[in-house]
């Protein structure tokens, strides 16, 4: 780590409340004054192309976060291999040991040869036919929530918190349905993903890193077992199709198949919470509700709902920092950087860059281009992003047409920036 690893004048806190809540004024800040700083022992980077140019370049850059390099050499003989000071690459952990394994094991964090080798066989079963076969299944759930909800207003009750009532059960439902996870077992999955989550902020406490891995070995067991009776028994599932996959002669691992469908749930899970929950805030915050349910009483096509979906996501990104490691020597906007060090890339900074967006400050829902950083770039660009932008536009359609006056009466966050989203929105319905 080089001498100059902290810079004085610049204190981001990714945990204080005012700047989860908000964090724009600072990040256009940093971006002008301080497009890349080194804190916390990372190097962050403020501006869309810095970012782009990371997350396009796989051999200078990877996700690997557990204790293990590239090659999967322990990070003890990597240690021993490189001169003093040279690498920053943490030591194992026994109290996170099930979490870092889990990590080791699946395309967000591995790279090549294994990431392309894991892509190709999860993209064998996880196919876009697969997804688009969702759709009619889809569009029931979220019309029954909708319906639902509608009954308990009907009936007096004028408030509800969208994110419990309205955000949750879609995605879950439907990770669920997609893995074959019975109805007895279904009301685990929501704080197994929230606990596991919560281990990618900034310097977690102890008892995050404990729940978050009793979380996985829960989840682990649970699927386990599932994968057992899909072998006995095949079902029209996901679990049962990332076991019977093969391409070239290669097969998942029992663990590389646990593990996939772990990350299935929390990526696709936490994505669409709280992108959905974000996206109506903000909705209702610059008065654009109206037009939103204008559009979907007049029957507007589906495009236009995508097109605003993609401009939530860039506005108020719902998982707005991710890391790499740097795996070989090399820089970022002339910074110099070694093998080992760590890189904090700051998408809701990215997906405000003037240089990239006009007037990146306003919510403008028929944006389009809209190349935003959300679902990342390159290599590890999000495979489940057509899941969560179905699951996004068909919420949002539906949330439309049952509530076409909606208002805001309170709000707050759940904690930390990197996985950041709603705790609760209290919405009043008119």
């Amino acid at each position: 780590m080089p001498p100059d690893s902290v810079s004085p004048d610049i204190v981001l806190d990714l945990n204080r409340p005012a700047f989860v809540a908000d964090p724009y004024p600072q990040l256009a800040q940093l971006r002008a004054s301080s497009p890349t700083f080194w804190q916390q022992d990372r190097l962050f980077v403020t501006r869309y192309d810095d970012m782009a140019r990371v997350l396009k370049d796989s051999r200078s850059f990877g996700r690997a976060i557990s204790p293990f390099s590239r090659d999967e050499t322990p990070v003890s003989e990597l240690v021993q291999r490189e001169p003093a000071g040279r690498v920053t690459l943490p030591q194992f952990d026994p109290r996170r040991a099930a979490f870092d394994a889990f990590n080791n094991n699946h395309l967000l964090d591995s790279e090549p040869p294994k990431h392309t080798r894991l892509r190709s066989l999860v993209g064998l079963a996880f196919t876009p036919r697969r997804v688009e076969g969702l759709r009619e299944r889809i569009a029931e759930i979220v019309s029954g929530v909708a319906a639902a909800l509608e009954d308990q207003t009907a009936e007096g009750r004028r408030t509800f918190d969208l994110v419990s009532g309205y955000a949750e059960p879609l995605p879950v439902t439907v990770i669920a349905e997609l893995l074959g996870v019975p109805q007895e077992e279904r009301h685990l999955l929501r704080p197994w993903s929230a606990a596991i989550v919560r281990l990618y902020e900034v310097d977690p406490p102890d008892e995050v890193i404990a729940a978050a891995e009793q979380a996985v070995l829960d989840f682990s067991a649970l699927l386990r077992g599932l994968l057992v009776e899909r072998r006995a028994r095949p079902q029209d599932d996901l679990i049962t199709a990332l076991a019977q996959v093969e391409d070239a002669g290669e097969k998942l691992s029992e663990q590389e198949l646990i593990d996939t469908c772990i990350l299935l749930l929390n990526a696709g899970h936490e994505a669409s919470v709280n992108g959905l929950s974000a996206g109506v805030l903000n909705l209702c915050r610059h008065g654009l509700w109206a037009d939103v349910v204008q559009a979907a009483q007049a029957g507007a096509p589906e495009k236009y709902f995508r097109t605003v979906v993609e401009e939530l996501l860039r506005f108020d990104t719902p998982l707005p920092m991710f890391e790499r490691w740097v795996l070989q020597d090399t820089e970022v906007s002339g910074v110099p950087l070694r093998r080992g060090q760590k890189v904090a890339l700051l998408y809701a900074s990215g997906n405000r860059d003037a240089r990239k967006f006009e007037a990146p400050d306003e919510l403008r829902l028929t944006r389009d281009p809209n190349p935003h950083l959300t679902f990342g770039l390159g290599i590890h660009y999000c495979l489940g992003a057509p899941l969560a932008r179905l699951e996004l536009s068909s919420s949002l359609r539906a949330l439309a047409l049952a509530f076409p006056r909606l208002e805001v009466q309170d709000f707050a966050y759940s904690g930390g920036f990197v996985i950041r989203g709603l705790e609760r929105l209290t919405v009043r319905v008119g």
